[in-house]
């Protein structure tokens, strides 16, 4: 497991364990009582470790290369899922996957920015930064979850849009607006978890929702706490300042209203228990649908668009 500069601690306990699990029991020293109590020692010391994480730190386990990603929670919570692939314009994208499934046996159109976990798929799917073609197979796979009365889940996760030339030169600010008038406009369910980074412009391509999830230690904002840096300071050294100036923290944006709810991560990040972590969002997300079970399609529009007219006009906490 990757190990986190602040975990270290914990990781030099977790290394003591594993050696004293692999030694029989001899001596004075009871083998078992000593890994009991060294684990006990452990969980105190992660409980006590993620209270309180500064926003940067909050950042950098959101970043976790062995955080599930969008792909893990599909294969895990969705059945039945059939991938639809392309914009019908110009190509596929493999930042941004797609299709219909079932979630709990209800059918629903599910889309999510897929990062990748080693370096053949964090390049297959260009570390989760979508260029135009993307976004407009979004617009294509909300369109039609609208036509067939379809709820949408979306799994935000990504650093931004791509900010290539190639990407530019195909319209991706024309691509990303209409993927988020898309979002604004469809009148079914729309469920939207930040599971890991809400970058920027190409985050909330996809999380324009009735109710935006945040799990416990995912970040969400305008900018990346390096590029903020870069243009105030001038300098990426002032990442973790910037970290702190943007509210960036699941905890922040609740507060703010920016997002609608926090899911509970499991003790020292979803990577460490991924089984519960899959629990805990289907839950959330189940919870959050059956809020809109039963409400009109214009109903739901209205409240989605008055929604985030508010918090244009500072009318959220």
């Amino acid at each position: 497991m990757h190990i986190l500069e602040f975990e270290k601690p914990i990781a030099e306990l977790e290394g003591k364990i594993e050696e004293l699990r692999h030694l029989t029991d001899g001596g004075d020293v009871n083998i078992a009582e000593e890994v009991g109590r060294l684990q006990t020692k452990v969980d105190k010391l992660l409980r006590a470790t993620y209270a309180k994480l500064t926003p940067w730190q909050k950042t950098q386990v959101a970043r976790h290369p062995d955080r599930p990603h969008a792909l893990d929670y599909i294969r895990t919570l969705i059945t039945d899922f059939t991938p639809l692939a392309g914009d019908r314009c110009f190509g596929e994208d493999n930042a941004i996957i797609g299709g219909l499934g079932r979630f709990r046996g209800q059918s629903v159109m599910v889309l999510g920015h897929e990062k990748g976990h080693d370096t053949e798929t964090r390049l297959k799917h260009n570390f989760g930064m979508a260029k135009p073609e993307g976004y407009r197979k979004a617009v294509r796979l909300m369109e039609m979850a609208d036509h067939f009365q379809v709820p949408v889940l979306t799994l935000v996760d990504t650093a931004g849009a791509y900010p290539g030339v190639e990407a530019e030169a195909r319209g991706q600010a024309e691509a990303i607006a209409r993927s988020i008038e898309t979002c604004l406009d469809i009148r079914v369910p729309f469920v939207t978890a930040i599971i890991g980074e809400g970058g920027s412009g190409g985050a909330i391509a996809l999380a324009a929702a009735n109710t935006v999830l945040m799990l416990e230690h995912a970040i969400y904002s305008v900018i990346s706490p390096e590029g903020c840096a870069s243009i105030l300071w001038r300098s990426g050294e002032h990442a973790k300042d910037a970290a702190e100036a943007l509210r960036l923290t699941a905890q922040d944006l609740h507060k703010l209203g920016v997002c609608d709810g926090i899911v509970e991560e499991p003790l020292g990040g979803a990577h460490r228990n991924r089984d519960l972590m899959m629990q805990n969002l289907s839950a959330s997300l189940d919870s959050a649908l059956r809020g809109m079970g039963g409400v009109e399609g214009g109903v739901l529009r209205a409240r989605r668009r008055e929604k985030f007219l508010a918090m244009g006009r500072g009318g959220l906490a």
